[in-house]
């Protein structure tokens, strides 16, 4: 018995750890995810039904080129499988990638700001100039605010378009800031800004130290996962493998690899990700 309740407290644990969240708030759906995700990654014109049809062709091409070499249909499958999540794992990647540049390009946006402001210009200007001397990573998206605003006039509608542009948790606390000081006329922005971006040095400097430390351990794990999926790649070409994994037993084996390769790539990213900041004004 003590066996059987050590067993269920650990699955438990190991479900709680799998699946993330609060149950009494609601996630969104499957688009407004993919429409996230694509945001995140600084991908323009792109529907999340484009998404998945890249998604689909890339597993149909993966499947064909398997299946012909290896000709085990259970094989080919799985690796279908991971063709097809590969284009949203990349995304995530760039996500990341950008998220981090951003992060250590805001405090320089907004000193570049606060001597806008300093030196007399407007805060649509001071805005317009980060798309000119603001660090290479924003400019883009204070460009395009700048050639809104110079075509329209209207400041705060732009200036919620900018915040929609970046998609950033750092990027909707400025337009805030700037939105409010526009409205309410508000005589301290400079010292705001200001408090903003020593944060914003020291919440970046922190966040490196600690993504350097736990870099190399999930590396590792990445590379422990990855490893038997490779050498079962390798072996696919001859004809003992083909002959084990054709058949329904060969089936079942992938069947729960792959099950467990999900249950650990999870566990591995609950375990070993650093809390991300929520873009919590949109």
């Amino acid at each position: 018995m003590t066996g059987i309740a050590v067993g269920l407290l650990l699955g438990i644990g190991l479900f709680l750890l799998v699946v993330p969240g609060s149950p009494s708030r609601s996630r969104p759906d499957l688009g407004a995810r993919t429409r996230r995700l694509l945001a995140d990654a600084g991908v323009r014109g792109v529907s999340p039904a484009q998404l998945v049809v890249a998604c689909v062709l890339a597993a149909v091409a993966v499947f064909a080129v398997v299946l012909a070499v290896s000709g085990a249909v259970p094989i080919a499958l799985a690796f279908a499988l991971f063709a097809g999540l590969g284009p949203r794992a990349v995304l995530r990647r760039r996500g990341r990638a950008r998220s981090g540049a951003r992060r250590e390009a805001w405090p320089e946006a907004v000193d570049h700001l606060v001597s806008g402001v300093r030196a007399g210009l407007s805060l649509p200007e001071a805005l317009t100039a980060l798309g000119v001397s603001g660090p290479v990573e924003l400019r883009p998206a204070f460009a395009r605010f700048g050639e809104e605003h110079r075509a329209s006039g209207a400041f705060v509608p732009c200036l919620e378009r900018l915040g929609d542009d970046l998609a950033d948790p750092v990027g909707d606390r400025v337009v805030e800031a700037l939105r409010l000081a526009r409205e309410v006329g508000g005589t301290d922005l400079g010292g705001l800004l200001r408090s903003l971006s020593r944060f914003l040095r020291e919440d970046a400097r922190a966040r490196g130290e600690l993504e350097a430390r736990q870099s190399w351990t999930v590396n590792a794990a990445r590379v422990a996962l990855a490893a038997p999926w490779l050498v079962l790649l390798l072996l696919a070409s001859q004809s003992s493998t083909i002959r084990a994994y054709n058949s329904a037993g060969g089936a079942v084996v992938l069947l729960v690899g792959g099950a467990v390769s999900y249950v650990a790539y999870r566990l591995m990213r609950r375990i070993g990700e650093l809390p991300a900041e929520r873009r919590v004004l949109r």
